[in-house]
């Protein structure tokens, strides 16, 4: 079936039996992934998590199915993910929607699949599995979804400051969250004991850092610059800057060159196209168009969004992840360059 964001929201929240799959799509792979980890917050601290790699299905499909029908080895609830998942996974889904039993919940995390594919058809068609597509919400939508997940830790938002975390967090609801759950653990907020967030507050312990300091970084990767990338990455990290806005602002650069490229290979005239991009960003938008290729940027676009992956996964390097792919962007301009 297919379900809009409160309609997930609630079905996570009460675990419902009768859902089998939940297909979580579109380009805000960092919205999608904290919905996930609210239904493992539903299924309780004691629940087991079992994550499978695409590939895995790929070669063996009939493994979704056997881990959604089995027991956990200390008869504790279980529920299994699956990140970057595509087509490859339609067969593995299929599979699991038909099985005569399930009982642990399936998590697909699907960054790239489109409303059209095979995968979000079966999904939305079936009275076992819910849908849901992400969108990078907009300045006016973060606002919304950060005065609705401080509600939920117990702080009413005053002013400004919904806004000023939003933007921290580059729209990133999963930055937002922890952002605002450090916050409440200060305030000793709660839904039953609220507290009110106001700027003080968020001048002595919340995130501060602009889209200005982040986008120099970002400047410096696409433009061949590692020694200069290496001096913001730094600043940044003195900064406590979190890493997944990051990458998530570095990605929306990359694949608007990466549309960009494309017009311009199918004749599209650069100079007009360039009167669509933001004043400031348009000579190194000019210079990038110049360095980069498609094939290039698309892998660039993978990197850093394995990156991202990896970053956000349990017992992982943290920013030496996030730091290495930014450089490894940075060294691919600057071959591309000489």
């Amino acid at each position: 079936m297919k379900a809009n964001l409160n309609q997930l929201s609630r079905a996570i929240d009460t675990v419902s039996g009768d859902v089998r799959l939940y297909l979580l799509h579109g380009p805000d792979e960092a919205g999608a992934r904290e919905m996930a980890t609210r239904l493992a917050r539903a299924m309780g601290p004691e629940a087991e998590r079992v994550d499978l790699e695409p590939t895995l299905l790929k070669s063996s499909p009939g493994r979704l199915a056997d881990e959604a029908a089995s027991l956990s080895l200390f008869g504790t609830q279980r529920h299994i993910r699956v990140t970057g998942a595509g087509e490859e996974s339609v067969e593995a889904c299929t599979m699991l929607l038909a099985a005569p039993r399930a009982g642990n919940p399936v998590v697909l995390i699907a960054p790239t699949v489109k409303g059209t594919s095979a995968l979000v058809k079966l999904a939305t068609a079936h009275p076992n599995a819910l849908a849901c597509v992400f969108y990078v919400p907009d300045a006016g939508e973060a606002d919304k979804i950060a005065t609705g997940v401080a509600r939920e830790f117990g702080l009413r938002t005053t002013g400004a400051t919904a806004a000023r975390i939003a933007a921290a967090a580059a729209g990133d609801r999963a930055v937002v969250t922890r952002e605002l759950e450090k916050i409440a653990l200060f305030l000793d907020a709660a839904p039953e004991r609220p507290r009110e967030l106001d700027d003080a507050t968020l001048d002595a312990i919340g995130a501060d850092l602009g889209d200005a300091e982040m986008s120099r970084a970002i400047d410096a990767a696409i433009d061949g610059g590692p020694d200069r990338l290496g001096e913001e990455l730094a600043k940044l990290g003195v900064a406590g800057v979190s890493h997944i806005p990051l990458l998530r602002q570095l990605v929306r650069r990359l694949m608007a060159l990466a549309e960009l490229r494309g017009e311009i290979d199918s004749g599209a005239n650069a100079n007009a196209l360039l009167e669509r991009v933001f004043f400031r960003e348009r000579a190194i938008t000019a210079r990038a168009l110049r360095i980069w290729s498609a094939p290039r940027l698309n892998d660039a676009i993978d990197r850093v969004r394995r990156a991202e992956r990896a970053t956000m996964a349990p017992a992982n390097a943290g920013g030496v992840l996030a730091d290495a792919a930014m450089l490894a962007v940075a060294r691919m301009a600057a071959r591309q360059r000489d």
